[in-house]
């Protein structure tokens, strides 16, 4: 028995050697954003509680940040929580604001984040989060405001469709207060009253979806246009290396060519 799982660990690192190889000396993504899909029905194949597959779902994030500073992604979106998932069982929801606040301590003393020059970011309508959370979340920012090297954000309580509302907005506000004219709204004006606009590059080169879910469910609807999307069949708990690097590997092999 033991012998089977050490030789089934030393083919996983072989493999995982050799999509590097074949991965490393080519164009890798600057903008890497992922659905994470599939906490619950994980937990429910284990017979455990929904809340359960959230926590090892944050879990797997760490893990993630990990492996895409090695590959030196430059910034990461994680659609964590939607602003429809607030209609699930009041016990899941509070679990779920639990691990944030859990996670958002973490990540305030996370040698990684300060070290990498790691700007952290909550995107999405935080208002509807636990005032607590909000703190944190602020907190969180504050510390990491100066920080350039590297971007993560955390969509929470986010809806793509409410993005595009919210931008809206802000912008009829200017134009009524005469700061804007009407035809000074274009789409470079627009992006930058999307929640994404202090990244460097807003739009996604690469959006990944576990699960085995093949839809955006209203993820950065406008930053996605011309993301290559790539649908993995693996819960997020269960997600590995080797699933990032071969959605790497396959972004790579498209030819992207935005409307030209």
């Amino acid at each position: 028995m033991l012998k089977t799982i050490l030789s089934a660990v030393g083919a996983y690192k072989l493999y995982e050697k050799w999509l590097w190889y074949q991965i490393k000396n080519s164009e890798k993504p600057e903008h890497i954003a992922i659905i994470l899909d599939g906490n619950r029905r994980w937990a429910s194949e284990k017979a455990l509680a929904p809340w359960l597959g959230h926590k090892e779902g944050a879990e797997k994030v760490e893990q993630l940040l990990d492996w895409c500073l090695k590959l030196n992604v430059k910034s990461i979106t994680l659609y964590a929580f939607s602003t429809e998932n607030f209609r699930r069982p009041e016990k899941e929801v509070g679990e779920i604001m639990e691990i944030a606040e859990e996670k958002l301590r973490k990540i305030l003393k996370d040698e990684r984040i300060h070290k990498n020059k790691v700007r952290v970011k909550v995107i999405g309508r935080t208002k509807m989060l636990p005032e607590n959370l909000q703190r944190l979340i602020n907190d969180a920012e504050k510390a990491t405001q100066n920080y350039d090297k590297h971007f993560l954000n955390i969509a929470l309580a986010y809806g793509g469709r409410a993005e595009i509302v919210d931008a809206a907005k802000k912008i009829a506000e200017k134009v009524q207060k005469k700061e804007l004219k009407p035809e000074d709204v274009n789409e470079n004006l627009f992006e930058k009253y999307l929640y994404t606009s202090h990244l460097p590059k807003q739009d996604p080169d690469l959006i990944i979806r576990t699960s085995g879910e093949e839809r955006l469910s209203g993820f950065l609807l406008w930053q996605s246009a011309y993301s290559e999307l790539c649908f993995l069949d693996v819960y997020w708990p269960d997600f590995r290396l080797i699933d990032l690097l071969r959605a790497v590997r396959t972004f790579q092999k498209r030819k992207r060519r935005f409307g030209a």
